[in-house]
């Protein structure tokens, strides 16, 4: 009779269900860029669905998570995000990461993109979802003008895609996406594209980029440390606003490896000649070509990017001149777009050759592209010279008290 007690006890607690949190728990590990990312992920968050996503079906996903252990999980990436200053793209490269641990974009496209929408939501972010026939797409709140990214409105707020380099080749205006309403009190915070500071990356992870170029009859040799992570961090970033994209830095090591090398090959040159051998460098260190002939479709590359990139076209060369000029010299700057070019234009104590007047204060010109003519400072090409334009960026230095 003892021995049967036994065994309905020992049956009874093999098929009662475990304690919260016991042994429902593994932890998700890896690096990201300057540190590691350490988090537990509760197998209550573990929901499978298929593929084809209905309303029903996302909302029932959403009700099943906010009633597991998701807090450690986001509660790990809050704290990662304040722990290493990460601005809101580089957060949404951690959220995609943990997606991709937690279900595989391989495996399951729907899945991965609902654990993202999921984190990135109960985070702060006002992300939303919407369906079309066959696709989930993915939509954050923006208040800045982007563009090549499709985008809604809902009660005149703007939402931007971000998954839309998932769907190639795709006009939604033939399938137009149905939002998803699912109300979510933590979802309230807009999504920024400002890039205002790059990770700390481990030295190991760099390698080195020779580059030369020859100003005045002298060959000028330099060994840039660049970093393959870079590419990853800009690969999917879209077309933003020109103040956010004349204001993107480079990495630590980059800067290291380059910004001293030209401060002490300008040392001994007044300032209008070392400006013009930024204007050179970023001019002849670097191979020509389209955005369309390079990447299909407009694309602006960071400075750290055209360092990096085998080739770049205008607005590429006039962000890295701006980037230097405003590093080694600080001067106030325009960017001066017009129908198929961009160029830029600096203010000098006395204006150089024909300036441009903007706002009371003369800006000379310095083409940092290749031309047709060796443009000097101050000098537009002349196809160019009659063709309107429209100022897009101002740099003013800030006043130090």
């Amino acid at each position: 009779m003892l021995r049967c007690a036994y065994v309905l006890l020992f049956l009874l607690f093999a098929v009662l269900p475990k304690a919260r949190g016991q042994e429902t728990k593994h932890n998700i590990s890896f690096d990201f860029y300057e540190g590691t990312f350490n988090a537990n992920f509760d197998s209550s968050l573990s929901v499978d669905i298929d593929q084809e996503l209905t309303p029903r079906v996302i909302r029932s996903f959403y009700a099943t998570l906010i009633k597991g252990n998701y807090q450690p999980l986001t509660d790990s990436l809050i704290t990662y995000r304040k722990n290493h200053q990460l601005n809101d793209w580089l957060y949404y490269q951690l959220v995609r990461k943990v997606a991709q641990q937690v279900s595989p974009k391989e495996h399951n496209y729907s899945r991965y993109t609902l654990y993202k929408w999921f984190l990135l939501a109960k985070t702060g972010y006002d992300a939303r979802l919407a369906l079309t026939s066959n696709k989930v797409i993915f939509y954050v709140r923006n208040t800045e003008e982007v563009e090549d990214i499709p985008f809604f409105n809902i009660d005149g707020k703007k939402y931007v895609c971000i998954n839309f380099h998932d769907y190639p080749n795709t006009d939604l205006n033939q399938d137009p996406p149905m939002p998803v309403k699912v109300d979510i009190e933590e979802a309230k915070n807009p999504f920024s594209f400002k890039i205002d500071k790059m990770p700390d990356f481990k030295p190991e992870q760099y390698f080195d980029k020779k580059l030369q170029f020859t100003y005045e009859h002298k060959a000028y040799y330099f060994n840039i440390k660049l970093n393959p992570n870079v590419e990853s961090i800009f690969k999917n970033y879209p077309v933003v606003d020109f103040e956010s994209y004349f204001n993107i830095p480079v990495s630590k090591q980059t800067y290291s490896s380059l910004i001293p090398m030209l401060k002490s090959i300008v040392k001994a040159m007044d300032q209008k000649k070392g400006i013009d051998y930024l204007m050179r460098f970023t001019r002849y260190a670097f191979l020509y070509e389209s955005d369309e002939d390079n990447f299909g479709k407009e694309k602006r590359l960071s400075p750290e990017e055209t360092l990096f990139a085998k080739y770049s076209d205008c607005d590429d060369r006039v962000a890295l001149f701006f980037y230097l000029v405003k590093q080694i010299y600080n001067r106030p700057m325009i960017a001066v777009l017009y129908p198929t070019h961009i160029t830029a234009a600096v203010q000098f104590d006395k204006p150089v050759g024909s300036p441009l007047i903007y706002q009371g204060k003369a800006y000379s010109f310095c083409e940092p592209t290749p031309q047709a003519d060796d443009l000097k400072i101050g000098e537009i090409s002349a196809k160019l010279q009659n063709v309107p334009y429209k100022v897009v960026y101002q740099y003013t230095p800030p006043i130090v008290p």
